[in-house]
């Protein structure tokens, strides 16, 4: 009897670890009934099996078959084949999954479940695809061009960017490797989360466009003062996009028809930038005319062969402009960058400091709360020197943002030129303030000079500037 209780506790136990292990290993038991369920409805309907071969009847590379390869490796459920190949990518870091040979994987479509399988013959390679009968007409052709778009769009993300220059005739190429990624931006957060979405959903719209009638491209301005960040706003997005940039440079673009080739030689799915256009209007520093600019911005040409592309402009001051080359159809995303606030700041400051709070926030608050303003390369700069130490860098922060307030009512109280070098040279100096605007004023002759040497002087400057012949009259003067 004894011997059966102690049976029956081990059964238990046992029993009881089984039921913890298969609670712990559930995935693997909905995994293995999901393999069944696919197993027996694969026996229950008829399929159709279409072949993508590497090579077609003349020997040439299918290039469908590199875009089945490209999309096929991305999905998820490579991970679960029972062999997979793992190859390293051109950056570092980066790992490939590769299906091995006559492997199969899944795939979920429009509600419908296909199958590839990576083929392998004597003496070529191919991909099959396994499709319901049933399913075939209703989502084959989509799921063909879902293909070709999420094929497209990895091989895009996965090239190595170019920044494109002209020249008299051409575009010179050389490597694109700006760091800049628009989470890195000092901008109103708000806002760039809105450029993100719009950036996005343009890449997902090309079907969109071509309902609409109209050509699948997009504009920006950027305009602020210097310094504020829109270059690297342009290499942000880029980067974002993956996409190959082309900066004109229309002081070496000779009319406007060299415009419209450089233009024909861009590729699809590339950032087109024109920087500091308002200069090129205002000075007139290039041969392209106003028409030839708009025609370049929305003309036929630029929509017949847009593809894809992203045209940004940036401007230092929108005002003054003529309103036809900034309406909508034109110009469709206006970015405005100021100088910076103290939200950039901080901004600024957890980028290159990595601090989120620091002992003097409110100093420096309070200083931008006075009208004090700089520029966010100005105090990036100031940071990066100073990096080593958060706290000397806000205090040299601190320091300039004094510096500049000082100037700026300087600035305005002096009126000019020489106005705003005054007051520079009292933001570094206030006794040396006071001398130089001593010295180039009048109050001199109110302080204690005796009368004689006032006179022996305006003698000697009369001497000096006047001709010979009235020096008489000049003496008679003074004496009087």
């Amino acid at each position: 009897m004894f011997v059966f209780h102690v049976f029956l506790v081990l059964f238990l136990i046992v029993s009881l670890i089984l039921l913890v292990r298969l609670f712990l290993h559930r995935t693997a038991l909905i995994f293995v009934l999901r393999k069944w369920g696919e197993w027996i409805d694969d026996r229950i309907h008829v399929h159709q099996h279409l072949k993508v071969p590497e090579f077609n009847e003349n020997c040439q590379q299918n290039q469908f078959y590199q875009k089945v390869s490209v999309y096929v490796n991305s999905l998820a459920s490579v991970e679960d084949s029972d062999f997979t190949n793992l190859f390293s990518g051109k950056k570092s870091n980066d790992i490939v999954l590769c299906l091995d040979d006559d492997q199969t994987i899944t795939d979920t479509f429009l509600g419908a479940r296909v199958s590839w399988m990576n083929k392998i013959g004597r003496n070529h390679r191919s991909f099959v695809l396994k499709i319901k009968k049933k399913d075939k007409r209703r989502i084959l052709k989509p799921y063909l061009q879902h293909i070709h778009t999420v094929s497209d769009d990895i091989v895009q993300r996965r090239k190595d960017l170019k920044l494109h220059i002209n020249t008299d005739c051409n575009w010179r190429s050389l490597p694109f490797e700006h760091p800049a990624n628009l989470d890195s931006i000092a901008l109103d957060p708000d806002l760039k989360n809105k450029v993100k979405s719009d950036l996005e959903t343009f890449m997902k719209s090309k079907q969109y466009y071509q309902k609409l009638g109209r050509a699948w491209k997009r504009s920006y301005l950027l305009y602020g003062p210097s310094g504020t960040g829109k270059s690297s706003f342009v290499a942000a997005m880029a980067n974002f996009l993956s996409y190959d940039v082309y900066n004109v440079n229309l002081s070496q673009v000779s009319d406007d028809s060299h415009l419209n080739m450089l233009l024909l030689q861009t590729t699809s799915k590339s950032l087109i930038v024109v920087e500091d256009l308002d200069r090129y209007v205002a000075e007139k520093s290039t041969a392209v005319t106003s028409s030839g600019l708009m025609n370049f911005m929305d003309g036929l040409l630029g929509s017949s062969f847009c593809d894809g592309r992203i045209m940004v402009f940036t401007m230092n001051n929108k005002e003054g402009i003529d309103s036809a080359l900034l309406r909508p159809g034109r110009i469709d995303f206006h970015i405005y960058f100021p100088m910076c606030d103290f939200n950039s700041f901080k901004s600024l400051a957890g980028s290159y400091l990595g601090v989120k709070e620091h002992k003097l926030f409110p100093q420096v608050e309070e200083i931008f709360q006075s009208g004090a303003t700089m520029s966010p390369a100005e105090i990036g700069e100031l940071m990066l020197v100073n990096r080593s130490s958060p706290s000397r860098a806000l205090k040299s922060v601190i320091t300039a943002l004094h510096s500049n307030r000082r100037s700026s009512v300087g600035s305005a109280g002096g009126g000019g030129k020489c106005g705003h070098k005054l007051s520079e040279s009292a933001a570094s100096s206030p006794v040396q303030s006071s001398t130089v605007e001593d010295a180039g004023g009048l109050a001199w002759k109110d302080t204690v000079v005796p009368k004689e040497f006032r006179k022996l002087y305006g003698l000697l400057r009369l001497k000096s500037c006047k001709k010979p012949e009235s020096l008489d009259h000049d003496h008679e003067m003074i004496e009087r």
